[in-house]
């Protein structure tokens, strides 16, 4: 019988990805892909759910009931984002717990947008459409990843985060339509939110250290730059069709290039909020670390009765 090398295994993997064929739990696959994965997916469970704080703050501060109904929905779909990132992260031999706990030790991180505070009723636009805009960017292409489970998920997670999408910029078009003070509003919302949300494709490609491995075994698709060219370019026209105006002085169209040039992004701000010093970091990691707290019992209790039943019918 023929041994099998870990250099042939290493190689009939990469056949694979080059293939587009999937690679599922079960495949045998290089530890490094599987931590690479570990690592992406569950920080992206951890962004959505950290990502319903600021939103969660104003359901009961929306305007009006629609307002309220519509921001509820988006909240509890990002709680299930979570879930179904976790348990794509589970499918790696990781357990949810570590994972969380791995989070409210700081050990992993989040999406850095999250660290930064929702003022007011405008931000709920501006984080709608342009978080949410940036998060689709970089999704749509996550449903054509290596992992299978990670892109399943994806499917659902980018129909949904496209509706989220959409109410965002509603709430702003709307805002420009209203008064003086609605109009400030909106363009003080996307003014503190425009430069985050470039942040949030991570950092550039000559800085960034997993970017060049990643697109290798075809975890991503698209390199932090493209995919912040290519926010830009979608962005700013929609910015220009309500009357908003984007807060950088150096953006202009590039009929050489056929995109948008814009400024420099402040890459010391964005290692700061990485490293835990943003506006919001403490906040946001005491309050997920409470909500574990708090929920133990429940969780106990689930677990106790599921017990006792497996032993009713095992009876």
């Amino acid at each position: 019988m023929e041994t099998i090398t870990l250099e042939k295994l290493a190689e009939n993997f990469q056949a694979k990805i080059d293939a587009d064929i999937k690679i599922e739990p079960n495949d045998w696959m290089p530890e490094n892909y599987r931590k690479t994965l570990i690592r992406q997916i569950s920080q992206h469970a951890h962004s959505e759910i950290v990502g319903m704080l600021p939103e969660g703050n104003w359901i009961t501060r929306a305007p009006s009931l629609r307002r309220k109904a519509v921001l509820l929905a988006k909240v509890q779909d990002e709680a299930g984002h979570g879930l179904y990132l976790y348990s794509a992260t589970e499918t790696l031999g990781v357990s949810r717990e570590d994972t969380i706990d791995d989070l409210h030790e700081g050990k992993v991180k989040y999406s850095s947008i999250f660290n930064y505070p929702t003022l007011t009723w405008a931000d709920m636009g501006a984080v709608g459409w342009l978080v949410d805009g940036a998060a689709i960017m970089n999704q749509v292409a996550l449903c054509r990843t290596s992992y299978g489970p990670y892109a399943r998920a994806m499917v659902k997670i980018c129909k949904e985060e496209s509706f989220h999408q959409r109410q965002g910029y509603e709430i702003m078009t709307n805002l420009m339509k209203g008064t003086a003070l609605q109009k400030e509003m909106a363009q003080d919302a996307l003014n503190r939110f425009w430069w985050p949300a470039l942040m949030m494709f991570g950092p550039s490609d000559a800085e960034s250290k997993h970017t060049e491995q990643s697109m290798r075994w075809r975890v991503k698709r698209y390199t932090n730059d493209e995919l912040r060219q290519a926010f830009v370019d979608a962005t700013v026209p929609q910015a220009e069709l309500i009357g908003l105006t984007v807060p950088d002085p150096k953006l202009k169209w590039n009929e050489e290039r056929g995109h948008y040039d814009f400024g420099d992004i402040d890459w010391d701000e964005f290692w700061q909020v990485v490293g835990g010093n943003g506006p919001c970091n403490k906040e946001r990691i005491e309050a997920r670390v409470k909500a574990k707290e708090d929920g133990a019992w429940v969780r106990e209790a689930a677990l106790a009765f599921a017990e006792k039943r497996k032993m009713r019918e095992n009876q």
